[in-house]
């Protein structure tokens, strides 16, 4: 009897998160949908010129090119088409020629071929350049690249920019990864980002015009929050590149193909990483005892190269950009490969790294744990900078990571705590708090090792261990995962205070409109 209730139970869970997800599918809108609607006026009695391929299309899988071309209150006048062309087959890097529309009779640009700029000469017949491609989340992705290339073509020829923002396929909280440095920047990362960014094209527009100075629109989504991920929109993935066909394609993307030119790469269309001379055993071992959330990894050798399959089993909480950095790291302890390294010449590898340093890294036989600490300075400035240009909340109420909306106290057990550092919500919409101020209101202990980058955390029988930019923390002898990270803000370190709190038997709760958390 037990087990049938608790079987009734899951199915009970199932149904209601089913039908939960299905209700946020069914209030979601694209942003080339408000188009038509809200936002027309954008484009009304205007000659259009419109960027996309064939994942330009909305909920209902018309493609923005026909609703465009049926629309009589405009002139579709010109299509421009990124890299893999207007229609996404050409393999990644190949020459694509500019054409006329057989049917529409317009031209057709290649922005992957003899230019990857609109020239004034592509323009002249345009008054607003429409943007619609599906981006999956990544930096080195050049779609994104390409958006960049248009806003500032249009800056020059005084024409307005008007984004069509589609989902952040992996999600808008995970971002992670090392920085672009500017002497790095190219097409495969074309401005100041970290690996995954997570923000839309909406929001990374609004980012690149922080340089640009363009006429910018953006028209948002509706019911879109930045805890979803593509799964939870209701849409239908629409293969981006001949290497994207599916979603695992898209979260494997940043976790497998990270190390051009070091014969450590990716098969099976991101889903697999190894090479040569590589244990796969020892490197599915590493790797599942690394922590990582949300992702097992199951040995496999493809022909002569030892490697791995990922196993995405929480996409919600896997975090790509990590992995790939954690795959990459254990690749080399494993193999010792040659590092690629720039000279007169930027490298490959050092172009998607977006620096010279992770090679330094590697070859300074560093951690992956000790190499997110060498980036997570950068990172959290970007995090910082990040906010103002945001468009989306994360839809539960709580702060999106602003830290503008007033004081936030703290109370433990019916005291207000002083901190010397003003807590604040990060990105991941937890309360961050400082580490000794909290833990000595709790009644604990906390001792940091500096090596390990280890917060041990003591109070009575109970030994909690959290690390410095990671989101695992052993719960006496329990691996546990949690959706945000201790890090170093303003020469303070700062935890989450619901897990410290939690972890030891406590109740946290979070009053939004007071900005009050209390602690018992």
């Amino acid at each position: 009897m037990r087990k049938i209730l608790m079987l009734l139970v899951a199915v009970a869970v199932l149904l209601l998160s089913g039908n939960a997800a299905l209700a946020a599918a069914a209030d979601f809108k694209l942003g080339n949908e408000l188009l038509m609607t809200k936002y027309h006026h954008l484009i009304a009695g205007k000659k259009v010129g419109l960027v996309t391929n064939q994942s330009g299309v909305n909920s209902q899988g018309q493609s923005t090119i026909d609703v465009l071309a049926a629309d009589s209150s405009i002139q579709l006048t010109a299509l421009y088409g990124p890299e893999h062309g207007i229609d996404g087959k050409a393999q990644a890097g190949a020459y694509v020629e500019s054409y006329t529309h057989p049917e529409l009779g317009i031209p057709v640009y290649s922005l992957y071929g003899a230019t990857r700029e609109p020239t004034a000469e592509m323009l002249q017949n345009v008054d607003v350049l429409v943007f619609d491609i599906q981006d999956i989340g990544a930096r080195s992705y050049t779609y994104m690249s390409t958006l960049n290339y248009c806003m500032k073509a249009a800056q020059k020829n005084n024409k307005t920019v008007v984004v069509l923002d589609r989902p952040n396929p992996v999600g808008g909280v995970i971002v992670d990864g090392p920085m672009m440095e500017d002497p790095y920047i190219t097409f495969v990362g074309v401005d100041n980002l970290p690996m995954a960014h997570g923000m839309t094209a909406g929001e990374l527009a609004r980012f690149f015009n922080r340089k640009i100075g363009a006429k910018l629109e953006v028209v948002p989504m509706e019911g879109y929050t930045r805890s979803m991920i593509y799964q939870d929109t209701g849409l239908d993935w629409v293969q981006t590149s001949p290497n994207i066909p599916d979603l695992d394609s898209v979260f494997g993307y940043m976790a497998t193909g990270l190390g051009e030119g070091t014969g450590i790469g990716q098969a099976d269309k991101f889903k697999w990483i190894g090479g040569k001379g590589l244990d796969a055993q020892k490197f599915a071992d590493l790797l599942n005892n690394a922590g990582l959330p949300g992702v097992s990894f199951v040995a496999e050798t493809i022909n002569d190269r030892g490697g791995v399959r990922l196993n995405i089993t929480d996409y919600h909480t896997f975090n790509p950009a990590k992995t790939g950095i954690y795959a990459l790291t254990y690749a080399h302890s494993l193999t010792n490969f040659a590092v690629p390294k720039s000279g007169a010449t930027v490298v490959m590898f050092d172009k998607i790294m977006g620096t010279d340093k992770i090679g330094q890294y590697l070859e300074q036989g560093l951690s992956p744990q000790e190499i997110e600490a060498k980036y997570a300075g950068a990172l959290n400035k970007f995090k910082e900078e990040r906010k103002q240009y945001l468009l989306y909340g994360n839809g539960e109420g709580q702060d999106t990571g602003s830290d503008d909306q007033g004081p936030i106290s703290v109370i433990v057990e019916g005291k207000a705590i002083d901190f010397d550092a003003a807590p604040f919500v990060d990105a991941n919409n937890r309360l961050m708090v400082p580490l000794r101020a909290i833990v000595q209101a709790l009644g604990a202990t906390v001792d940091f090792d500096e090596a390990t980058k280890e917060i041990t955390i003591v109070k009575e029988d109970q030994t909690n261990v959290f690390m410095l930019n990671s989101n695992m923390v052993l719960v006496g002898k329990e691996l546990k995962s949690m959706d945000t990270m201790p890090v170093v803000k303003n020469n303070r370190t700062m935890v989450p205070v619901r897990y410290v709190g939690e972890y030891f038997g406590a109740q946290v709760n979070w009053d939004a409109a007071a900005r009050k958390v209390t602690v018992n």
